[in-house]
């Protein structure tokens, strides 16, 4: 069997909602398998001595990319609210996702996520939505919230975060094909499947 295609993704990244939503179905018809890999960016950005994104810390390019993230999902016919806070807060989120049994499980739940927040405007750090998503993706909500609180499950996104940083990702989506190339950004998909391809 090939080997699959990395997808790092962070929960508050903007990019990485319509990634998450078109990368299954066009890896698939290349006959690709993924493998999601929830990460945290907010400890690679304190350790370039950012304090939130720098779509925050540069205003001209955060309204371009709100426009631009605006463009990209009429172009894919996914739905856009702008959340009422940005960066939101996905460590549980991330944790959760990390926790789940597989692949299968672990993009629905993403997916839902996503569609939460830039969708519908709700806020990922809530408690209550995390569990109706978890349980609306076939789940059991209250095993895979207690299990995603684990000392274990804590560490492995810590360790997950280390090697994404180790592997030199400073932003989301990452793609990271078999032989260890990055290509970084929504748009770098096709590109990203297309090295995989030939390396794989």
């Amino acid at each position: 069997m090939n080997a699959p295609l990395e997808v790092w993704y962070e929960f508050a990244s903007t990019y990485s909602y319509p990634a998450a939503m078109r990368v299954e179905a066009i890896a698939k018809g290349r006959g690709i398998d993924i493998r999601w890999k929830p990460f945290l960016l907010g400890p690679i950005f304190q350790s370039l001595g950012w304090t939130t994104s720098p779509f925050n810390l540069q205003p001209a390019k955060g309204a371009y990319m709100w426009r631009d993230l605006e463009r990209t999902c009429a172009q894919l016919g996914l739905g856009f609210v702008r959340p009422a806070v940005f960066p939101q807060n996905g460590l549980m989120a991330a944790r959760i996702a990390l926790a789940l049994p597989d692949e299968r499980a672990r993009g629905a739940f993403t997916r839902a996520v996503y569609t939460s927040q830039f969708a519908q405007g709700h806020d990922i750090s809530d408690p209550a939505l995390l569990e109706a998503l978890l349980h609306s993706s076939g789940q059991d909500a209250g095993r895979m919230m207690a299990q995603a609180v684990s000392p274990s499950n804590k560490d492995a996104l810590k360790e997950n975060t280390a090697r994404a940083q180790a592997h030199g990702v400073f932003g989301a989506p990452t793609w990271r094909t078999a032989d260890g190339e990055l290509f970084w950004g929504n748009d770098r998909l096709e590109d990203a499947l297309d090295w995989h391809s030939k390396c794989a």
